[in-house]
């Protein structure tokens, strides 16, 4: 009795696995889709990066030019206080 319950459970086991092993053309469609998916993935990744980047760069031209703004109404500054005292 013994055996004929190891081997029902011997065969059955392998059939329960026979039965969830995929072939290896659907293996290799999923890894083509996955792959395919990846892709668009890493190329979505890219576009957002470089858009960050661009993004980063607007930052930082409208920072140079609020800084040389300053530096400019600075030395307008500076030039009306010499004519101002030129004139007294």
């Amino acid at each position: 009795m013994n055996k004929k319950l190891m081997l029902t459970l011997g065969l059955s086991s392998v059939a329960l696995l026979a039965g969830c092993s995929s072939t290896p053309e659907e293996t290799t469609s999923q890894i083509s889709a996955l792959s395919a998916q990846v892709e668009e993935l890493s190329k979505e990744v890219d576009a957002l990066k470089a858009n960050k980047d661009a993004a980063m760069a607007a930052e930082q031209a409208k920072e140079a030019a609020m800084a040389a703004q300053a530096e400019a109404d600075r030395a307008n500054e500076r030039i009306d206080n010499i004519a101002q005292s030129y004139t007294k």
